[in-house]
């Protein structure tokens, strides 16, 4: 991750990756997470062989998803050390994404950790557990 200096064309960078950073981590979201879920959702349609497999690969991609989590955890960190942006539109609109991609990955989280029955605590401790917004 690049350091963030005060000057405005890194205040400008930061919120660019915070756009970046959040638009990806929806996509993948929606691309790749979302698919299994709603495939685990629709239980009475799968062999429990299948249903198993699907379960597995859901953990496998819970990993990447807290992952990507981070990256754009981290990326909010760098605007918010920001000291002002020289395109205050575009730090609202970073801001606002980021906002809409955490509220897409809670309501993901408490889907996966009901299949996935990990308890609450655990899913908060650490970026293996799961995706968390701070």
């Amino acid at each position: 991750m690049l350091t963030m200096t005060s000057d405005p064309d890194s205040n400008a960078l930061s919120d660019v990756c915070l756009l970046l950073r959040a638009h990806a981590e929806q996509g993948w979201l929606n691309h790749e997470l979302l698919p299994v879920l709603r495939q685990l959702q629709q239980r009475e349609a799968l062999e429990e062989e299948e249903f198993g497999a699907a379960l597995a690969y859901l953990e496998v991609l819970w990993i990447e998803a807290a992952l990507r989590a981070a990256e754009t955890e981290a990326a909010r960190a760098d605007l918010d050390a920001a000291v002002a942006s020289a395109e205050p539109a575009l730090s609202r609109e970073a801001r606002s994404y980021y906002i809409a991609v955490c509220a897409l990955r809670d309501s993901l989280a408490r889907h996966v950790t009901r299949l996935l029955a990990i308890p609450g605590d655990a899913f908060n401790q650490g970026p293996t557990q799961g995706p968390t917004r701070t």
